[in-house]
């Protein structure tokens, strides 16, 4: 639920397939700014993967938005948090601006697992 201090800013949501939430990793483990990912062989840097013990433990989800199921309740597909994890803020996805259609995925290559 978005505090209700907030919940103004809510206005005009209403028509976005999707958002960008960005939220507190509140329960992430210590950073560590090298390991070896669960399916690869090689050492790589926190910053070269979505892992969340991060220096800063910034969590970011695309999500879709489904409208709102009461007054400051987001109802979305696609979180990737645990359930009362700190809300940072709240944006629109525009496929204009956030899609890049020709972006690679460097050594996450070959663990793609949507589209392409």
């Amino acid at each position: 639920m978005v505090d209700s201090r907030w919940q103004p800013g809510l206005a005009g949501l209403e028509g976005f397939s999707h958002l960008i939430l960005l939220y507190w990793l509140n329960r992430a483990p210590p950073a560590r700014l090298q390991f070896v990912p669960p399916f690869d062989d090689r050492t790589r840097g926190v910053f070269a993967t979505r892992a969340p013990f991060r220096p800063n433990p910034i969590g970011m989800s695309v999500v879709r938005f489904l409208g709102f199921a009461a007054p400051g309740v987001l109802r979305v597909r696609y979180l990737d948090c645990v359930d009362g994890t700190p809300l940072l803020d709240i944006k629109p996805y525009l496929p204009s601006t956030d899609a890049e259609p020709d972006a690679t995925m460097g050594w996450l290559a070959p663990h793609r697992t949507r589209g392409g």
